[in-house]
């Protein structure tokens, strides 16, 4: 009796240990984990990858090239146009590559006012969260959805006018459901989908 007692004790102590390291840790005891990394930690770094590479081409490549030193143009129909692609197509390309891949994760640049319709929001998710970061400058959004069978953690990060090339291009677009954005304004916003089961 003593040796059971003591064995249960000492797997009550271990177990307390274990929740204190992972509550220090900062780990969330309630969320499946990926390799020790919560599903919003895991979004949260593929977004600032994909948000500075997308700065980097639209402010880098297009702004300086189309608006600045004016030797080239961007085009959506970039291949027909021998055109540098839109900042929004080489996001996409990029999203389909990974899609491919099947890397863990899925993500889409979506917006409330797309110049393409396939870019608008389709799930609940997508409309509420969207708007949520439309309103909440500086806010992510952060929910979980059951699409085709397949739970998700899905986060949502505002898409906003990095350079004069953003805001020309949409303003000025004969499709364009807005003709007002201004610079640093949320224009859009990157969702990124991570599985949980």
């Amino acid at each position: 009796m003593k040796h059971f007692i003591s064995t249960l004790l000492t797997s009550v102590i271990s177990l307390g240990s274990l929740l204190l390291v992972l509550v220090l840790c900062g780990c969330d005891t309630e969320k499946p984990q990926m390799g020790g990394i919560s599903p919003q930690k895991m979004a949260d770094a593929l977004h600032a990858v994909m948000e500075s590479d997308r700065t980097v081409y639209t402010r880098n490549v297009v702004n300086r090239l189309v608006k600045d030193e004016k030797v080239i143009k961007a085009s959506e129909h970039w291949k027909d146009d021998k055109a540098l692609p839109l900042p929004a197509q080489m996001f996409r390309m990029g999203a389909e590559m990974v899609s491919e891949k099947n890397a863990g994760f899925i993500y889409s640049l979506l917006s409330m006012w797309p110049i393409n319709k396939q870019n608008a929001p389709k799930t609940d998710a997508e409309k509420t969260g969207l708007k949520y970061v439309a309103d909440n400058p500086g806010d992510n959004y952060y929910t979980e959805e059951a699409l085709g069978g397949i739970n998700y953690f899905t986060a949502i990060y505002a898409d906003t006018a990095v350079a004069p090339a953003c805001i020309d291009c949409h303003n000025e677009h004969k499709d364009s459901p807005r003709s007002d954005f201004k610079m640093g304004e949320v224009m859009g916003g990157v969702v990124v989908r991570i599985p949980l089961n």
